[in-house]
């Protein structure tokens, strides 16, 4: 029989009305809800970061592909759509999708208002997948083998400026010599929530950017790169710029939008503060309730100490007693904070204001991984902690322990 189990398992199961069940149940409570709280942060973390990510990266790809510019900052270098890289991305492995896209400024002009907006010219290649969970109403614009399409999909923004809704026309004047125009029609409404592009971009027919800038079908304003695995960047960022000459740039997502994903960063510094913090109120809270338990079992350990148990023996009691707290705490707090994942991924309880947050609600991704490293973490954390009180029974006297009142 293993004696310090035997002994940590009848103190553990001591009756509900005496002290030690008070401490017990403190200390279940401490870890439970420190884990709670820790894994639920995460969560919220990993899922604001990975939203924000997925919205910039379905605007933008995570890497484009364009031509240096010299001259005018509203025109664009055509680049060729014969790269090998755009044919065949299936060749790169790194590669999962890219698409041409062209840009054009111009201004939306309505009886009342003027807007200025940038166009965004895309093609059947174009990623849809990726914006639809950002459109709000009406559809993506319909295509044709004979003519550009003048259909559009502008920001919920842009729509409450000029008083536009789905199915309504608008005239763009395009930046340009001599000036152009043309009558666009609003096929579908998008919101991202994110100031930068929702107060500029409308999207439409690369074929309409090219017929305007009297390019060839084989050009385009630059290319929208997306990667299999957000991890592979700087690699993927090398391999293309080796595939293209001097005169193209290749520019990560993380550099294009540096603010947004410098502020990512920076909530990651918060958490580990966080974690920290709460690290160390949890193994406070351990050493000072093992101390107590000590303190309170004081004549047992004199006992014990005189029936011939040894110091190590008697640690070995008091640390597995830790260790029963301290699972039955990991217990619940996993219970606690997987269920109000589930819960609030599924019903969607706690919302934000997209104006501020860029999304509804609060969101929630599971990484597995980080929530078994937190498990492992306060359960290593606490129990090298525990050797520190534990060490205070060598120092107990067996004829002093006994008669302790």
């Amino acid at each position: 029989m293993n004696l310090p189990y035997f002994i940590s398992n009848r103190i553990h199961k001591a009756s509900s009305r005496s002290f030690s069940a008070v401490i017990h149940n403190i200390a279940v409570a401490s870890i439970g809800l420190g884990l709670a709280v820790m894994i639920v942060s995460f969560l919220i973390l990993r899922g604001f970061q990975q939203t924000i990510t997925d919205k910039v990266v379905s605007f933008s790809g995570h890497l484009q592909v364009t031509r240096y510019s010299f001259g005018n900052m509203y025109a664009e270098n055509p680049i060729s759509t014969n790269f090998d890289f755009y044919q065949q991305p299936e060749n790169y492995p790194l590669l999962e999708h890219v698409q041409p896209v062209a840009y054009k400024p111009g201004l939306l002009k309505t009886q009342d208002e003027v807007l200025g907006v940038l166009l965004k010219g895309v093609d059947e290649r174009y990623h849809w997948e990726r914006f639809r969970p950002n459109m709000l109403e009406g559809s993506i614009p319909a295509s044709s083998d004979t003519a550009p399409s003048t259909e559009v999909i502008i920001s919920q923004n842009i729509a409450d400026q000029l008083r536009l809704s789905v199915g309504q026309d608008v005239i763009m004047y395009f930046v340009q010599n001599p000036p152009r125009f043309r009558r666009l029609t609003v096929a579908g409404i998008y919101s991202t929530g994110m100031e930068d592009f929702d107060q500029s971009l409308i999207m439409g027919d690369i074929r309409l950017v090219r017929q305007l800038n009297n390019w060839t079908d084989t050009l385009a304003g630059g290319f929208e790169v997306f990667l299999k695995d957000f991890n592979t960047l700087d690699q993927a960022q090398e391999e293309l710029f080796e595939l293209t000459n001097w005169g193209y740039f290749v520019e990560k997502v993380t550099d294009r939008n540096i603010q947004i994903f410098e502020w990512l960063n920076l909530l990651n510094k918060n958490v580990v503060i966080f974690l920290g913090l709460i690290l160390f109120v949890a193994c406070f809270n351990m050493v000072s309730i093992l101390l107590i338990l000590i303190m309170e079992r004081t004549p047992m350990i004199g006992t014990l100490m005189a029936l011939g148990a040894t110091h190590g023996q008697l640690r070995r009691i008091f640390i597995t007693n830790g260790m029963l707290l301290v699972l039955k705490g990991m217990l619940w707090g996993n219970i606690i904070a997987l269920g109000f994942g589930v819960i609030q991924q599924q019903f969607k309880l706690i919302p934000l204001d997209k104006e501020n947050y860029y999304m509804d609600t609060v969101p929630i991704l599971w990484d597995w991984p980080m929530i078994i490293g937190l498990n492992l973490l306060i359960f290593v954390l606490v129990m090298l902690i525990l050797l520190i009180p534990s060490a205070i029974i060598s120092r107990i006297q067996p004829i002093k322990a006994i008669k302790f009142d």
